[in-house]
């Protein structure tokens, strides 16, 4: 139980690290537009992004896949721009509905990206064997899923919060957030290691 516990935390710390924010700030991007009536598709794309995730790792453990860290580094805040400018496009729009299985497909996929940007640290803090790390992985990943699921009802009370007491519409709540977000990773894409040769 002791050894869980261990693996359970370095997810739990994983999602919620001040100096890795990159992994809230997608979250966040993911739960703006969506309040608490919508808490099961949440937590459904919260689980698809843990799966994608944990996907990419066991396939970065057992040596199948392998991308430089300069890469994945770009490649996340990329996710986090897109899922931003998503929500800008569609702030407000009741189609939504019609678009939900390409955000279920593409949180899986940002999920992989996000993993294969972990991927390292996972297997320099393993030792033995691949399929030794399986299980280890396995409590990693409730950890990890654990956290977001903390984050997503943050930002779900903190969004209810603003339309009720302070009558922000969904739409602009969305809008201000995504805005947000957007600037905030901007800067993370230029300033990414893979732009100085």
């Amino acid at each position: 139980m002791s050894e869980f516990w261990i693996y359970f935390q370095i997810g739990l710390k994983h999602v919620l690290d001040i100096h890795a924010y990159d992994h809230v700030l997608f979250l966040i991007a993911l739960a703006v537009p969506f309040s608490f009536k919508d808490w099961k598709r949440v937590v459904l794309l919260v689980t698809l992004f843990t799966v994608g995730h944990t996907m990419a790792l066991l396939l970065s453990v057992f040596g199948i896949i392998a991308i430089k860290v300069n890469v994945v580094e770009l490649l996340i805040p990329i996710t986090i721009l897109i899922t931003a400018l998503f929500n800008l496009f569609t702030a407000g729009k009741t189609n939504k509905k019609e678009s939900i299985n390409l955000v279920f497909f593409i949180t899986l996929f940002f999920g992989i990206i996000h993993g294969l940007g972990f991927s390292n640290y996972f297997k320099s803090i393993l030792g033995g064997s691949a399929t030794s790390k399986v299980l280890p992985l396995g409590e990693f990943a409730l950890g990890i899923e654990a956290a977001q699921i903390v984050v997503v009802f943050v930002v779900l009370i903190l969004s209810y919060i603003v339309q009720t007491v302070f009558r922000f519409s969904k739409r602009d709540w969305t809008l201000v957030m995504s805005a947000f977000i957007i600037g905030i990773v901007i800067p993370m894409i230029v300033e990414s290691e893979i732009w100085k040769r």
